[in-house]
């Protein structure tokens, strides 16, 4: 299948706004396509530096200007993380992913720590992602040389809604950081939120956004809101899943071999409303008890729903060549 980086907004509309049932079933027949069908990555999110962040995003409970009880913590110490990082891997993940509520990458001892964690996580032999804010080309090549695999940094919405949800950085200040980590060779993870008080207008200018970045993003996350207490976006009402699955769909057919991550929301949806998601075109979940800071499913109910839809976990390092082994810092994959 050719992929297509030169959609136009009119083809997004006319895909999205498809009857419901024909837009599933037009991105189911591009996911059997393009992707293994019934495999599901399973992925791991761990807050290693919680709270205190700068910015306003309206719908994060992190920001230190909103009362939220998130209790605010500096990095967690090495061992705790890589102790994290094998209970998800014992537990199925293949990707363990690591945030730090920072609004930009600092070239500090924290940064130096972080940069460590990715060097070790990786050396269990896991896809390692990261979402440490923005950052420049120079903080991007040496996560690369740390061997971080993927670094998630989300649009969040349209650029015309953009400036409703957040002020503290641009939306060309996020293009940015994603050419950076794109020019440094690392696996662009990159998505957004419905249910943030934006219009179908909105969701479909996102997913414009990011068919037509220069590359498609290796995983997109499609997050519904958790509203949080204390936060400007607290009274949203909740995504309904036919909004989920008109994201994640038009998500598979604009971007075939794209990762569509059904992310944040998954604690409110029954396995019922989890399985259209993934016949839909989403081939990966995060598990475990949290996302960050708001509840998410754990282990053993994941496992039960892999068991009863028939799923299988998706390995590590699937799209690193075959032959190709991940060596350590700063190399890249090599024929074994």
């Amino acid at each position: 299948m050719t992929l297509r980086t030169d959609w136009t907004l009119d083809e997004v509309h006319a895909i999205y706004n498809q009857p419901v049932l024909e837009l599933v079933t037009q991105a189911a027949a591009i996911h059997a396509e393009t992707q293994a069908t019934g495999e599901v990555q399973v992925c791991t999110l761990l807050s290693v530096k919680t709270g205190g962040c700068p910015e306003d995003c309206a719908y994060c409970p992190q920001a230190a200007r909103y009362h939220t009880g998130v209790q605010a913590h500096k990095l967690l110490p090495d061992a705790e993380v890589l102790a994290s990082a094998q209970r998800a891997k014992d537990s199925g993940s293949t990707r363990f992913c690591m945030g730090a509520a920072w609004r930009e990458i600092r070239d500090n001892k924290d940064f130096d720590r972080v940069l460590g964690m990715v060097e070790q996580v990786n050396g269990l032999g896991l896809e390692v992602c990261c979402t440490l804010g923005m950052l420049n080309e120079y903080q991007a090549e040496r996560l690369k040389q740390a061997g971080l695999y993927a670094y998630n940094h989300n649009l969040d919405t349209s650029r015309e809604k953009y400036d409703d949800i957040i002020t503290t950085r641009t939306y060309d200040d996020r293009l940015n950081t994603l050419e950076h980590v794109r020019k440094a060779g690392i696996s662009v993870c990159s998505g957004g939120i419905i249910g943030l008080g934006e219009t179908d207008e909105d969701r479909i200018a996102m997913l414009h956004t990011l068919a037509t970045l220069p590359a498609h993003p290796e995983s997109v996350p499609v997050n519904a809101l958790v509203p949080v207490a204390g936060t400007p976006l607290a009274d949203q009402p909740r995504v309904s899943v036919w909004e989920m699955l008109r994201m994640i769909a038009t998500a598979r057919i604009l971007m075939p071999h794209t990762m569509v991550r059904l992310s944040a929301g998954r604690q409110e949806m029954p396995v019922t409303e989890q399985a259209l998601c993934f016949l839909a075109g989403a081939n990966s979940i995060f598990s475990g008890e949290k996302l960050l800071t708001t509840p998410n499913p754990d282990f053993d109910a994941d496992k039960q729903m892999f068991a009863l839809l028939g799923l299988k976990p998706r390995k590590s390092f699937k799209d690193v060549p075959e032959g190709a082994v991940l060596m350590g810092r700063g190399k890249a994959p090599v024929e074994a």
